[in-house]
């Protein structure tokens, strides 16, 4: 496995993200829409016009009054209002470079910032981002802007390989502080990170940006991250490189570890819950694209209401 992704393959996925849902025209309710236009781009819209039922369109847009009157589906069509700004946070700490199957953590947030940004594009939405967590190079900002030239920035930055032997250095704190300022109001904020930490100290930063914006956290999770593999007495380098040992044959260890992760990510889901966040996990042993697909189908279904 590589550590990081290839920059012609995250150009690459710009072909498979119209499957997530961009209409090219702009249309809420073409073939291809629903998924990801529908749970992201669902407010906003203006009605265009009513027009015959088509197979593949989402039911949610039913017009019953003139399917009653004329005893043929009929179909509400909106178009979208206005652009809208896409920020992508996407985790480069040396914690990123771990995974144990499918892929590193590196390269499935990649992945999945790729598929959004290249999604977010097709709607011609301004798109741009942030690469945090190395601590040599620091924080990177692309500002959204209209075209793909911050998106191509943004994911040339995260093929490039990070700070070697450093010890962890938590920025998510600094980044979602930076990407309170500057913004429109009504942007759309994807927070793509390693977020088996404590995250109660990150509800007032993320409560600031849900003032004025909406925020999706993707926690990205290796299967390790919960379930220990037994591999009896092994010696680990904590973060700050502090040596820990385990005997991770240890059924009470292995109960504990995952305890205590399951802990944490019922935590962070308490905090999105109450700040309205959107939480859509993703993990390194599972094709990112389907992956995608599938939390926003989801989504849609949580939410369906008709109209």
């Amino acid at each position: 496995m590589s550590l990081y992704p290839r920059l012609d393959d995250l150009l690459e996925l710009r072909h498979q993200a119209h499957t997530l849902g961009m209409p090219s025209h702009h249309l809420v309710n073409s073939t291809f829409a629903g998924l990801y236009a529908s749970v992201f781009r669902g407010a906003g819209v203006n009605f265009e016009e009513v027009r015959e039922y088509r197979e593949g369109d989402d039911i949610r847009y039913m017009d019953w009054k003139v399917t009653a009157r004329t005893n043929e589906p009929h179909l509400k069509v909106f178009r979208e209002e206005r652009e809208r700004s896409v920020v992508l946070c996407v985790d480069r700490g040396p914690h990123m470079v771990f995974g144990t199957r499918g892929t590193f953590k590196t390269v499935q947030a990649a992945r999945a910032a790729a598929l959004i940004g290249w999604a977010a594009s097709r709607l011609n939405d301004r798109v741009g981002g942030m690469a945090f967590g190395d601590p040599l190079a620091g924080l990177k900002h692309f500002r959204p802007a209209r075209g793909r030239r911050a998106l191509w920035q943004l994911l040339r930055t995260l093929t490039e390989p990070a700070s070697e032997r450093m010890a962890s250095v938590d920025c998510l704190a600094g980044a979602l502080q930076r990407a309170t300022r500057g913004l429109p109001t009504g942007s759309l904020v994807f927070v793509i990170a390693d977020l088996n930490r404590e995250v109660r100290d990150l509800e007032r930063i993320l409560g600031n940006l849900m003032q004025r914006n909406s925020v999706v956290l993707m926690p990205v999770d290796d299967p390790a991250d919960w379930e220990i593999p037994a591999m009896g007495s092994m010696s680990f380098s904590a973060g700050d490189g502090e040596l820990i040992e385990i005997d991770t044959d240890d059924v009470g260890a292995q109960r504990a570890y995952r305890d205590a992760w399951q802990r944490r990510r019922d935590t962070l889901k308490a905090v999105a819950h109450r700040l309205n966040i959107i939480l859509m996990p993703i993990r390194t042993d599972q094709e990112i694209h389907l992956s995608l697909i599938h939390s926003l189908e989801q989504r849609a279904r949580s939410r369906a209401v008709y109209v």
